[in-house]
């Protein structure tokens, strides 16, 4: 009931009260409080030199164990910092965006990246302490380096942040980016589960080329010489790259919030009374970000390869695979909303086409999910993929499981106020965010092309 009461309730943490002109009411409303320099990492200011390492880094596929996918290739500019896609093509694939195959011959990806490609807005902002769907990922000041990771014991010191941390662990997928047992050393060494071997030999790919050792010495005082040069310092610059770039909080609700009183319409203002009132969505989606960073069970289809859990082994059970828990099963991280209107598909693995459907859910999960329609899943063609996809939702026993878990009750919204809704969302939108164009670097020190 606890759990309940958050989801249904009105969050009041990192908010402020002030009364709102077009309340027809008259009383005060609870809104987020506005976001400001000191609420990110290095107050919003990073090195920029650590920036422009990490920018090149960030495109180079140099990192991947075949040489031939980089971290933008599933989280890139022009594709709002996800890859449009239900669930990302990894390591194999080719193309951009929605235009990506699966790959061809016996370079073809083996499967499907299990969950969707999280968009990147922001994520330098402290209150970010989780990350991944099932937050395997996340401060924890008990841990020998300051973070609950699935590297346990193996995961280095020196990491700026828990953001830094998570871009140690997309290069040691073999279905992300390290590629398939027999392909590459850093692949044999993904298999092996042999982490600080990845990370190692990357290192060393780095210290070879002339162009990353003039960065990371401009980068990094500790650096003498190519010797120096260790993942982690690549990792921090990532997430300097990443929390710069990326971050998004000139929307028009930060500018009402800031005290820009026309900044959002009177639709978006009604809309904004409904989220954190009656309609409940403050109670997860809380504070200046739009999220509590918790774990719920909302009843969104399951679609792709899974991760391994269930009797078919194509079943995903969220939080459940981080904690053990069965009472944490199909509940996954609570996203920020901040520029969501740019970056579906929408859900965990992507199950949701547009942002209204995504909101729609929300009002009835459970009924929703069963009425789910799935041609609106966004993913590249291929027989014996597309043969999985749909398991999950098509075993009636797992879809009962599914709707068992949902915490959402239904919730009855009239159509203005879901337009009022969707005008509130699309006011999150950051206007410096619609042409990222910017951020891609014309090439990078290993000389790879960065096009795909």
């Amino acid at each position: 009931m606890k759990r309940l009461a958050v989801i249904l309730g009105l969050a009041l943490i990192g908010t402020t009260a002030f009364a709102d002109d077009d309340d027809d009411d008259g009383n005060g409303h609870y809104w987020p409080t506005a976001v400001s320099d000191r609420d990110y990492y290095d107050n919003g200011e990073p090195p920029a030199a650590k920036v422009e390492l990490g920018r090149h880094l960030f495109f180079d596929k140099v990192l991947s164990g075949n040489f031939n996918i980089s971290c933008a290739s599933c989280h890139h500019s022009l594709t709002d910092t996800g890859d449009g896609l239900s669930l990302p093509v990894g390591e194999g694939g080719a193309g951009l965006g929605v235009t990506r195959d699966t790959g061809t011959g016996s370079d073809a990806v083996h499967e499907r990246v299990p969950r969707n490609a999280p968009p990147v807005f922001n994520l330098g902002a402290r209150e970010f302490e989780v990350m991944f769907h099932d937050g395997r990922l996340a401060v924890d000041p008990t841990q020998p380096q300051g973070f609950l990771s699935p590297a346990g014991a193996d995961l280095p010191a020196g990491l700026d942040n828990v953001l830094a941390a998570q871009a140690m662990f997309p290069v040691t997928s073999g279905t992300e980016m390290a590629g398939q047992p027999g392909e590459n050393p850093v692949a044999d060494a993904a298999a092996a589960g042999d982490l600080p071997t990845i990370w190692a030999l990357l290192a060393d790919r780095l210290r070879e080329l002339p162009g990353y050792v003039d960065l990371f010495q401009a980068a990094y005082p500790d650096i003498n010489d190519p010797a120096d040069i260790t993942y982690v310092h690549a990792a921090n610059a990532i997430a300097a790259f990443e929390a710069s770039a990326w971050r998004a909080d000139n929307s028009p609700l930060d500018r009402f919030l800031r005290g820009e009183r026309g900044a959002m319409s009177q639709s978006a203002r009604k809309g904004m009374r409904l989220f954190y009132g009656r309609a409940g969505c403050g109670g997860c989606h809380a504070g200046s970000f739009q999220t509590d960073h918790n774990f719920y069970a909302i009843a969104v289809p399951q679609i792709g390869p899974g991760k391994g859990d269930g009797v078919s082994g194509h079943d995903d059970f969220g939080r459940e695979r981080v904690t053990g828990l069965r009472s944490d099963r199909y509940r996954f991280r609570v996203p920020t909303l901040r520029n969501v209107a740019l970056t579906g598909p929408w859900g965990h693995d992507g199950a949701f086409g547009s942002l209204e459907a995504m909101v729609r859910h929300h009002l009835d999960p459970v009924v929703s999910f069963e009425a789910y329609d799935r041609s609106q899943v966004t993913l590249p063609f291929r027989e014996d993929l597309d043969a999985i996809d749909f398991l999950m939702h098509d075993d009636e026993l797992a879809r009962a499981e599914i709707a068992e878990a949902c915490e959402l009750r239904p919730k009855r919204l009239r159509e203005r106020d879901i337009r009022a809704l969707m005008d509130f969302l699309h006011a999150l939108t950051d206007p410096a965010s619609l042409d990222l164009r910017h951020d891609v670097p014309k090439s990078v020190p290993s000389g790879i092309p960065i096009f795909d």
